[in-house]
């Protein structure tokens, strides 16, 4: 369907950066790829610090990182080329072109967490324990890496004029929005979404009232709810299936399934406490 030829202009509207990268001797460095990196760093360092709190080795956390971190980029690109093989570039590098953007986040939670849950084992530990220690760095991280979509100008929602609108050069916007120049900055609202709900989950944390993983069952939940609201307002490419984004029915499935299993873990965990004599 195209969008009606109105142009919108917010005078106070956010701009786009004019580049996405910068030279580094011969090397071209992507905002994109630098925001995750400075996003990885951030979460290891956090969950270095509250996996020593609950007297874990900070050592595995590095470990773990180690796996996982490859896992979850190799997890996250295989999700993008599945769900959307139009926006891939066609070449024979496009399925491996992450430095363009395009990696799913819960191909690459997936594989991660597998991986991580395989690397925590491992050395005889927890992995329900490290999966709720890790929930609050994943967020910040995923809220950094957020930045490389406004430097890659991508990922925003439809046109608007809010004070707060964000401007995309005519070569971004989507087939339909020509005439448009201001549109919702949705990997914003994302942002600050995950640095709220990460800091949510570090306060329920220091409640000792959530059974492990239900930190972690939190965040699939939480965050899988603001992406049903995030999917309504996004103009970029995506399957559809019955009118909607596809990535709307799996956030639908992945809040249920979040909750469910939060609730599940709770449940366990009052019993278990109730019959160890513990419960209050």
């Amino acid at each position: 369907m195209t969008a009606p030829s109105l142009v919108l202009f917010a005078p106070e509207s956010i701009p786009s950066p004019s580049i996405n990268g910068f030279h580094l001797g011969p090397l071209f460095v992507h905002f994109y790829a630098l925001m995750y990196v400075v996003g990885i760093a951030v979460a290891i360092w956090l969950t270095r610090r509250r996996w020593a709190a609950v007297d874990g080795d900070p050592a595995l956390v590095e470990d773990v990182a180690i796996w996982s971190v490859p896992a979850g980029i190799v997890g996250g690109r295989i999700y993008f080329d599945i769900t959307t093989p139009a926006v891939m570039p066609h070449t024979w590098w496009g399925p491996f072109a992450i430095w363009e953007g395009g990696l799913g986040i819960w191909g690459g939670v997936l594989l991660a967490t597998c991986v991580g849950i395989w690397r925590v084992r491992r050395h005889g530990r927890s992995p329900v324990a490290f999966m709720d220690a890790a929930a609050p760095g994943l967020l910040i991280a995923q809220a950094i890496g957020r930045i490389g979509n406004y430097f890659n100008q991508e990922l925003f929602g439809g046109p608007t004029s809010l004070p707060w609108a964000l401007h995309i050069d005519p070569q971004y916007r989507p087939a339909g929005y020509a005439s448009y120049s201001t549109f919702h900055p949705t990997f914003l609202y994302e942002l600050l979404f995950d640095l709220t709900w990460a800091g949510v989950l570090i306060v329920l944390g220091r409640t000792h009232r959530v059974a492990a993983p239900g930190l972690f069952a939190l965040y699939v939940a939480g965050y899988s709810a603001f992406r049903i609201f995030e999917e309504s307002l996004r103009v970029d490419y995506s399957q559809h299936f019955l009118g909607l984004r596809l990535n709307t029915f799996v956030s639908i499935g992945l809040t249920i399934a979040g909750l469910l299993w939060f609730a599940a873990v709770q449940w366990r965990g009052r019993r278990s406490a109730a019959g160890s004599g513990t419960m209050t």
